[in-house]
């Protein structure tokens, strides 16, 4: 997850925005207190996204208020409080970012450097919560598998993706996980996956890189990928994502209001999917590089 799940700002409530940005630096000081201050540097919207509708869903109350960190110690802004919840989705993000700059050494893609600025918020993650660790680690030797193996599926190619979502939900929600909830993040994953991997289309392609499209469509570019008959395959797979998402989204029980949660999933998605599809990209990433781009 690197920054694609993004709000629909335009429509945006005042309020909600006000708890996104809460909410955004909450989980920042998460990542703090589990792994330390320089895992800081992967936090991404991403994980706020989950921060918000996990915190909906399992009927965990938020507490607001000002507070003083790292990059505010002068004035204060107002910030939604660590809980439980907050340090498990803190140790996640950091356990993403290192298996992905893991993944980058691998591949001879570089990235020792940026994984050494996150090995201690790794090792404290691991050792705090190791069920989470494992499912970033299996969804990682998964996704290692598919790509070694160049499927051409879409559906195979982000299954591992998903079901990392799918798993961690199901692990931090408890009895309160249904099959809905799982099927919504799972949906969810399986968008991040493929937005990136469409997103990344023409560098993959130069690089000679995994990519599902590419091996799938072979089209010499991304803007000829979207052409025709292959366009309107990838369109509708999107399309079909999206229809997933809101499917489960009307059979989740939501204990506080859920208009921020909708903001994200509804327009949100299918707002940055246009983006990319329109050639403009995600501008919170320009080499693939989780950072504090974000407005705090």
């Amino acid at each position: 997850m690197f920054g694609y799940v993004r709000v629909d700002t335009p429509y945006l409530f005042i309020k909600d925005q006000t708890l996104y940005q809460a909410m955004y630096c909450g989980v920042c000081k998460g990542i703090a207190e589990v792994c330390g201050q320089a895992a800081r540097m992967g936090l991404t919207y991403d994980v706020t996204f989950l921060s918000v509708i996990l915190h909906n869903i399992a009927g965990k109350d938020v507490v607001i208020e000002k507070q003083h960190c790292l990059t505010h110690c002068i004035r204060s802004k107002q910030m939604a409080n660590v809980d439980e919840l907050t340090r498990q989705l803190g140790a996640l993000n950091t356990l993403m970012v290192y298996y992905k700059y893991t993944d980058d050494v691998q591949d001879g893609d570089g990235g020792k450097g940026k994984r050494w600025w996150f090995k201690k918020g790794f090792q404290k993650s691991r050792r705090k919560y190791p069920e989470i660790e494992r499912i970033v680690r299996d969804s990682m030797i998964e996704q290692g598998k598919v790509e070694r193996a160049k499927t051409d599926s879409l559906d195979r190619s982000a299954d591992p993706s998903a079901t990392l979502l799918a798993d961690f939900s199901d692990y931090v929600l408890g009895e309160k996980a249904t099959a809905h909830t799982r099927g919504l993040f799972y949906a969810v994953g399986k968008w991040v996956y493929l937005i990136d991997a469409l997103d990344d289309y023409d560098k993959d392609r130069k690089k000679g890189a995994y990519n599902p499209f590419a091996l799938a469509y072979k089209a010499e570019c991304r803007a000829d990928l979207l052409k025709g008959k292959s366009g309107e395959e990838v369109r509708y797979a999107f399309h079909a994502l999206f229809f997933d998402i809101r499917e489960h989204l009307s059979q989740i029980d939501f204990k506080f209001n859920r208009d921020l949660s909708d903001n994200i999933l509804l327009r949100g998605l299918p707002m940055m999917t246009k983006r990319i599809m329109d050639g403009r990209g995600c501008d919170c990433k320009r080499d693939k590089t989780p950072q504090i781009t974000d407005n705090k």
